[in-house]
């Protein structure tokens, strides 16, 4: 972000019974534990396992070991600066983005050895896929094939911004509802400017920067589908990340999974299936998996060759809770922050879709966040029960 950019305290995880405390102190023993058991480790990995344990618990930050392949990386990402200091004390989305590092290694991913490239992830990512849930969300994705085209686009958009949260068929009439409730479940809505963004006959690239796999992954596909089939867009860049990372965030292979889902499902959920996976084939979607996809620092410094991928698109759709962070900045921003200002450094028209899972909002209206605090107290900003919809469509080098 530039000097005369807004700024705000960096979240650390230092104070107990914080939401970012808990996360460390709780949450990432919990995910060490299901790794353990949702794989048959041997004992070289479950005795690492057992390290990381103790170390992100009671432990400091450990330089990754000398051979590390991506050393260079993350010394450059800051692991000198930190290393020696208490999990506790950096800085919460480096903390939590270094710790997923660490567990990939102590599971031996980078290899060598027999557990090189095993997602330690893949047991809960392909039990989701193939549950009952998702069998209902794509059978319901039939009462959408007859529905007007921007209705449908309405559904599509409000199934990948809720995820695993709501089917797709009952989303046309939940929305206006939502308004009105004296705590809206969606707390920020620019959906009318994204559209106007994505207009029917649109030619252009959208960017879409992808959170979760498994059932969360299935509607942000069908919507890229339906943007590529109108077409809203001509050419969409599906961007992914190139390791393991968050328990459930999406992967190459979690997406060619997700496609076989897809085309196996039928009806209206298997045209789209193969509409992706030709556009695959003739260059309409692109993946991309950048390293920088996995790095512990914001979106404002990001490298140039990113930067270059985002300014060429038409729109960069930013999906789930960690992209928010890494967009706005993981600090303690009065929720009222305008978001035109904290996103002005973007390299082209940004949007956000979002379910809120961390304490990171920017964009409310007082009136809202009153209303909020009223019904819920702060437990609003953690509970995933709410999510917004924020545009920027002037960042940029015209827009600053």
């Amino acid at each position: 972000m530039s000097d005369a950019a807004p700024t705000a305290p960096v979240i650390r995880a230092d104070a107990p019974g914080s939401f970012p405390h808990r996360t460390l102190a709780e949450r990432h023993p919990a995910i060490i534990r299901q790794v353990r058991a949702g794989l048959p480790y041997e004992p070289p990995q479950q005795h690492a396992l057992d390290a990381l344990l103790k170390n992100c618990t009671e432990g400091v930050i450990e330089p990754l070991p000398a051979d590390a392949p991506d050393r260079e990386r993350w010394q450059s990402w800051g692991m000198d600066t930190y290393a020696g200091q208490s999990w506790f004390d950096v800085p919460w989305l480096w903390a939590e983005s270094y710790f997923y590092r660490r567990l990939l290694g102590a599971v031996g991913y980078f290899g060598p050895g027999a557990w090189c490239g095993i997602d330690p992830f893949r047991p809960s990512k392909t039990g989701e896929l193939h549950s009952a849930g998702t069998d209902a969300e794509l059978s319901a994705l039939e009462d959408l094939r007859d529905r007007p085209a921007d209705d449908r686009d309405r559904a599509l958009l409000s199934g990948s911004l809720w995820g695993n949260r709501a089917d797709l068929s009952f989303q046309l009439s939940a929305e206006g509802g939502e308004r009105r409730e004296a705590a809206p479940g969606l707390v920020a809505d620019d959906s009318d400017l994204l559209w106007s963004l994505l207009p029917p006959g649109g030619t252009g690239t959208l960017c879409l920067v992808a959170d979760n796999a498994g059932r969360e992954l299935v509607p942000d596909l069908l919507l890229i589908a339906a943007l590529l089939t109108e077409p809203r867009i001509g050419r969409a860049v599906l961007h992914l990340k190139p390791t393991p990372y968050y328990v459930s965030d999406a992967t190459t292979a979690d997406v060619i999974d997700a496609l076989h889902r897809l085309r196996s499902a039928g009806g209206l959920a298997g045209e789209y299936g193969d509409t992706l996976w030709s556009a695959l084939g003739d260059g309409r979607l692109v993946l991309r998996a950048h390293p920088f996809s996995c790095s512990p620092l914001p979106y404002g410094e990001m490298p140039d060759d990113l930067r270059a991928d985002f300014a060429a698109a038409g729109l960069t759709l930013l999906k789930g809770d960690l992209n928010y962070r890494r967009l706005v900045g993981d600090r303690y921003w009065p929720a009222t922050t305008p978001f035109d200002e904290v996103t002005a450094y973007f390299p082209g028209p940004v949007a956000a879709l979002r379910t809120l899972k961390s304490e990171v909002v920017t964009g409310l209206s007082a009136a809202t966040e009153e209303a909020l605090d009223k019904a819920e107290g702060r437990k609003w900003l953690t509970s995933g029960t709410h999510a917004l919809i924020q545009v920027n469509p002037s960042a940029g080098p015209d827009g600053q």
